[in-house]
């Protein structure tokens, strides 16, 4: 596909002097969303940027060793132009999901694709510390499983649910996280894996999975609808995420309280579809009962399937509500819930977006399931740590 011709939206550069590393990210960022290679002509186009910047700029890149020449591209009678395109292996990063049934980690590539990855159940009784010392092994083991090169690790994203202190580092008091409180997760993790850390919540992650290597790479303004433990949305308007002033947007109130895997065991437990042994005490047990759920809706129990239908009817007016305020183009959905669920969840939630006279009609409403499964979070995790390392930053322009 021809740079500026398709559907990929790629910033413009600038140029202005004194803004080098903006510049080299509007150039690796074209390059990494189109696998086939781009021409430095066609970077050119793109990006805004001079032939001259241009060329300087991929010097760089290839110096590097982030980026490489891949062939020709024949231009008829003229000159066939050098293709260029991303060193998967020459960068990565590490991502961990701390989710309150399950601690995922994962190490991607430049390109985000999984090289290695653990999960363990995570633990109850609150010795968070220990939880840290657990998570650092589970890195250390994926790093030497990978072989990746330990230099070339540029940090390790921490995805956590909500509510965190963004700028400090913490999680704060998460609900189905008991025992613990506000912890300063970034830096502990960090201390104890020697990487430079961030902390997001896992909605916010999952979406930027999405933007980094998922299905909705090439969209703008995209809402990801996460359905795990808990629920909540991940937000994308004109190509920047939402976190709003404390990281916390995309926190869905009552909404989020009535998804959860809890209220679903409960509702099913109240009803006599589910016995009282699966008695939810934490979450280990919701999950175990939400598969024993999904297994009676599958083979046609009418009561269970009723509880996932009301599920259904719920995300979707919340979802068609959110698409309206956003004007989005694409909704997608995943988490470790709604990968159990996805077909069912969807057999109801796509009519009602494709008719609902909420959503605009001006345009098309793409809505799809992640294609980065239960690990969407933990990939989003590390795609933090690439986001922020090599996509532009249009902050970094400001003065002062």
């Amino acid at each position: 596909m021809t740079a500026g011709t398709g559907k990929s939206m790629i910033r413009r550069g600038t140029n202005l002097p004194r803004v080098g590393d903006f510049n080299e990210s509007v150039i690796l960022d074209a390059i990494r969303r189109h696998p086939a290679g781009l021409s430095r002509v066609e970077l050119a186009h793109a990006t805004g940027l001079s032939a001259q910047t241009v060329s300087n700029i991929t010097r760089r890149l290839l110096d590097q060793g982030v980026a490489r020449e891949s062939g020709k591209q024949s231009m008829g009678s003229g000159k066939p132009r050098t293709l260029l395109e991303i060193v998967p292996a020459s960068r990565y990063a590490v991502g961990v999901h701390l989710d309150p049934a399950v601690i995922t980690c994962v190490l991607v590539d430049l390109l985000g694709t999984v090289l290695a990855q653990r999960s363990e159940g995570t633990p109850s009784g609150g010795d968070t510390d220990g939880v840290v010392a657990d998570m650092a092994a589970s890195v250390a083991a994926i790093v030497a499983e990978s072989g990746a090169d330990r230099e070339r690790i540029l940090g390790l994203g921490i995805a956590a649910p909500g509510p965190i202190d963004a700028a400090a580092g913490w999680v704060v008091d998460p609900p189905e996280l008991r025992g613990w409180g506000r912890y300063p997760l970034r830096d502990k993790l960090s201390e104890a894996t020697g990487f430079p850390a961030l902390l997001d919540k896992d909605v916010t992650a999952a979406v930027v999975a999405e933007r980094w290597t998922g299905v909705a790479n090439d969209s703008r303004n995209l809402l990801f609808f996460y359905l795990g433990t808990g629920s909540g949305m991940g937000l994308v308007v004109e190509d920047t995420v939402l976190r709003g002033v404390s990281g916390n947007a995309g926190e869905v109130g009552g909404l989020g309280a009535a998804c959860s895997t809890r209220t679903l065991v409960e509702e099913a437990i109240a009803l006599g579809v589910l016995g009282a042994e699966y008695t939810v005490t934490n979450p280990a047990d919701a999950q175990r009962g939400l598969e024993r759920l999904a297994a009676l809706a599958a083979d046609g129990e009418r009561q269970a399937d009723g509880i996932i239908e009301r599920l259904a009817i719920r995300i979707g007016r919340g979802v068609c509500a959110a698409a309206t305020l956003l004007d989005v183009d694409t909704v997608v959905f995943g988490g470790p819930t709604w990968q159990l669920l996805a077909d069912r969840l969807l057999a109801t939630i796509e009519p009602m977006v494709a008719t609902s006279p909420f959503v605009r009609a001006t345009h098309p409403t793409t809505v799809v399931s992640t294609t980065l499964g239960e690990k969407v979070a933990a990939v989003g995790a590390a795609s933090l740590v690439l986001d922020r390392a090599l996509s532009a930053q249009p902050r970094s322009l400001l003065l002062g």
